[in-house]
């Protein structure tokens, strides 16, 4: 297993907008694509609180590029995320890691 660590940071104010697209948009996709999401979490004390982190769990990267290959080349999601950011960005810059367990790891 592969757990795969996204953290998003938004232009300041526009986190509840793609906390909205996640949860309206997005996450039929995953579904659509078969992408097994871990969680979602919002920082409550950090550098920033205009970020949102994620993890999504893998069987391999190959499993990775495939599935999420074909969910970014899907035209109806391009089209509804271009249609979230038509007057202001959302996402300032992306942050993502590529985890696996340990042996002595809860989730393996």
């Amino acid at each position: 297993m592969i757990v795969e660590m996204r953290v998003y940071h938004c232009v300041a104010g526009r986190l509840p907008a793609l906390q909205e697209r996640f949860r309206n948009i997005t996450l039929a996709f995953f579904d659509k694509y078969g992408i097994k999401q871990i969680g979602f979490w919002t920082t409550v004390v950090g550098p920033s609180n205009h970020a949102l982190t994620y993890m999504l769990q893998w069987e391999s990267l190959a499993e990775r590029e495939e599935k999420w290959n074909a969910f970014q080349a899907d035209a109806d999601w391009q089209a509804k995320r271009s249609a979230t950011e038509a007057q202001q960005p959302i996402v300032e810059r992306i942050e993502n890691h590529f985890l696996a367990p340990t042996d002595y790891s809860a989730l393996r």
